[in-house]
């Protein structure tokens, strides 16, 4: 059940997340957005505020009370995706939408500032809010964390949620230790050599070549990995050719790569250099692989998901692991973290789309079961 102060502040959440929604920023492009959330948190009569790597921005609270340093963090950016809602606060930049969430992550944020401001009392320690950058890419946590920011604030605990289509609102899901994966951005370039359509025996065809290893990079899962493993490799995209009566000399492929342990993470790596290289070479081609390494897992506190399900136990469940990858996971390798999942699904709405869609939207008042589990957490830390 909600507080009637967090009740409140339906209103303020609606709009300050419409207000975001109508201005989506790419990752570390974010001025008006930051510009918007600067002006919340001044308005709020917070002081202490932080501009880092340009459109990131960190507000402290200190109370009376001594307690821990607990941070709190939402990320701001947006992404290249075309808006099919049809709502009359859609984003006002075309190709460029807050499909994943994010501007009801800053409202929840900015609501609970909002809060905290209203109730002085409330604070305990010190409240760091972390509003950061480029989450999507290329990894805004790592950023900040590279200020030195959070070490010099001595942040013992940190926070975050993510709305989550796939958990009715109202809810909260989390779970101890791997709650997300750990990601890579894998690009293969395949080399052969071009000759005519006519005369296939003068060229070596990076097409075929191409076939080849994604049929041979699929019997890695089946093969050399545990099927009790969670892991995906997937290629989503694959460019090559010059024309239809010309054998291909180039392939570009590019996926993704995803696990929730790092020996199995790194045995799939090592493979897929092993087995392009090898196979393209069956065809008479060369095969180039490169890896952005992305994010780690999410690794969650187990004391810190004990205290999340006993402080909201009737409103929380938990959940199985998610193959989605977060920057959030970049903080818990210097941080004790917990992150969450915040229902946001509501059928008969029509709120069922996922994230990353065109469709993708929700009931800004289910952003309040953030606010409340952000408050009893403050409580429940200390």
């Amino acid at each position: 059940m909600l507080a009637s102060e967090i009740i409140e502040l339906e209103s303020f959440v609606t709009q300050t997340r419409r207000d975001l929604h109508q201005i989506p920023e790419l990752g570390l492009a974010e001025k008006k957005t930051a510009a918007y959330i600067r002006q919340k948190l001044t308005e709020f009569g917070i002081q202490e505020i932080y501009e880092v790597i340009e459109t990131g921005t960190i507000a402290v609270l200190r109370g009376e009370k001594t307690g821990k340093t607990i941070a709190f963090r939402s990320d701001i950016d947006a992404l290249p995706v075309e808006e099919e809602t049809g709502v009359s606060f859609a984003s006002k930049t075309k190709g460029k939408m807050h499909a994943c969430g994010h501007d009801g992550h800053m409202a929840t944020l900015l609501a609970f500032a909002k809060y905290l401001t209203a109730h002085p009392d409330e604070i305990i320690g010190t409240i760091v809010l972390i509003f950061q950058p480029a989450e999507e890419g290329p990894g805004g946590a790592q950023l900040i964390l590279e200020t030195g920011i959070l070490q010099k604030l001595g942040v013992e605990k940190i926070v975050g949620l993510h709305v989550w289509p796939d958990l009715s609102a109202g809810k909260i899901a989390s779970r101890p230790h791997g709650l997300m994966a750990r990601n890579a951005e894998v690009t293969l370039k395949i080399k052969g050599r071009s000759s005519h359509g006519a005369q296939p025996q003068l060229g070596a065809d990076a097409i075929v070549a191409a076939g080849g290893i994604i049929s041979g990079l699929n019997s890695i899962l089946a093969k050399n990995i545990n099927p009790l493993d969670a892991v995906v490799l997937n290629f989503g995209t694959i460019h090559g050719g010059e024309a239809m009566n010309i054998v291909a000399k180039e392939v570009e492929m590019k996926g993704t790569l995803r696990a929730f342990d790092d020996r199995v993470y790194d045995e799939i790596v090592r493979r897929i250099e092993l087995l392009a290289g090898e196979i393209a070479k069956g065809y008479g081609c060369e095969a180039e692989v490169q890896f952005n390494h992305m994010y780690r897992v999410v690794d969650n506190d187990p004391e810190m998901v004990q205290i999340l399900a006993e402080t909201t136990a009737e409103y929380y469940e938990e959940t199985p692991p998610s193959l989605t990858a977060e920057d959030f996971s970049l903080y818990q390798t210097e941080i004790p973290g917990l992150f969450f999942f915040l229902g946001i699904r509501n059928e008969e709405k029509g709120y069922i789309h996922p994230l990353h869609n065109g469709k993708m939207q929700f009931d800004e008042a289910a952003l309040l079961t953030g606010v409340e589990t952000y408050v009893r957490l403050l409580k429940a830390f200390n």
